[in-house]
């Protein structure tokens, strides 16, 4: 059996790279050699919560309705990688986009880092900028949402 050269630096980028962009697991496989490293999940706590006391209903209020689910709304814009999201195009600078800004259909909206290559993510159609989701430099998973576009 001969000596197995492992380059230790390669194995440590790749092992920062599931740190930075929240995966638990990578592999790459080139010919017959193959990387694969795995991090093992932080253990899960389970919080008991006791359940809060109903509000009392006044019988001439009008009914409420609950918000809309705004993920799910028509002019979300979802994160096609996993990476790390920048809403800055560099440290210091104004962002790419703020709640209310009306924005044009191309128009870069934020970055998604992923692999150390900044992914422009661009505007899918043009509208207002309602709500960003995200914040600056956090890892986001594909089709998480990241902002509204009305």
């Amino acid at each position: 059996m001969g000596k197995l050269n492992i380059d230790t630096d390669y194995v440590a980028a790749l092992a920062e790279l599931l740190q930075r962009t929240g995966l638990t697991e990578i592999e790459i496989s080139e010919g017959d050699a193959r990387v694969r490293v795995v991090k093992k999940p932080a253990p899960v706590y389970e919080a008991h919560v006791a359940p809060r006391a109903a509000a009392p209903v006044l019988a001439d209020s009008e009914p409420t309705t609950a918000p809309a689910n705004e993920p799910a709304h028509p002019g979300t814009v979802t994160s096609p990688m996993v990476g790390t999201v920048y809403l800055y195009p560099e440290p210091g600078a104004d962002p790419f986009v703020a709640p209310g800004q009306t924005v044009r259909e191309g128009e870069t909206l934020l970055i998604i880092e992923a692999m150390k290559v900044m992914n422009q993510i661009r505007a899918p159609r043009s509208g207002r900028i309602a709500r960003i989701f995200v914040d600056n430099a956090t890892p986001v998973e594909f089709g998480e949402p990241l902002l509204i576009i009305e």
